[in-house]
């Protein structure tokens, strides 16, 4: 199963949304996280973070304050027996007022440049893999990919989901990331699509 790899959100997925996280004292687990992760490492796939983090690009905080916040979640991972193998980040917004991050991307999702860049990095084949997040955002990067896509209702997931896209089903909306855990646990080769549990 190594060629496989569940993506996850950050924000609204992993740990709580606070809008743009600025501080470190804002990072808040929720509680299933480190539990959910082990489990998927020890059922062999590569967890991956996939995030949006415009912040940057809107001169909220910079590219070493997300560096620095990955390694206290890999911190906190690790103190629990879970790992993430690897975390990519956009940086850009085409609104954004820094120059240098001004710009329009396929990193940003639910363009695939963070996992395509994943795949050559770690290995992993998208289309054997999973997306897990919290906005139609996640689950139209799966599809930009060959994966399938996860909606969680945590975060912005339960608003998110009364306002469904109409070119856009995700293979399961579930209430958060232990229940999307339990699903690709139990459906590693489903083709279901729109699955509410």
């Amino acid at each position: 199963m190594s060629d496989r790899a569940v993506f996850l959100d950050r924000d609204g997925t992993m740990i709580e949304d606070v809008g743009y996280l600025d501080s470190f004292d804002r990072i808040a687990f929720y509680p299933w996280t480190v539990d959910a992760i082990r489990m998927l490492n020890r059922a062999g796939f590569k967890v991956v973070v996939v995030t949006n983090q415009a912040g940057i690009a809107r001169g909220f905080f910079d590219e070493p304050f997300v560096q620095e916040t990955h390694r206290r979640v890999a911190a906190r991972l690790a103190a629990g027996g879970a790992h993430v193998d690897a975390y990519y980040y956009c940086p850009h917004h085409p609104a954004g007022p820094v120059a240098a991050y001004a710009q329009v991307c396929d990193c940003r999702k639910p363009g695939p440049g963070m996992i395509n860049r994943a795949a050559r990095d770690l290995g992993v084949d998208p289309t054997r893999s999973f997306v897990v997040g919290d906005t139609w955002l996640d689950v139209g990067l799966a599809r930009a990919v060959g994966a399938r896509g996860i909606l969680v209702r945590t975060g912005a997931g339960a608003a998110w989901e009364a306002r469904p896209p109409g070119d856009l089903v995700a293979d399961a909306v579930v209430d958060n990331l232990a229940s999307a855990g339990a699903w690709i646990m139990t459906h590693p080769k489903s083709e279901f699509r729109n699955l509410k549990c």
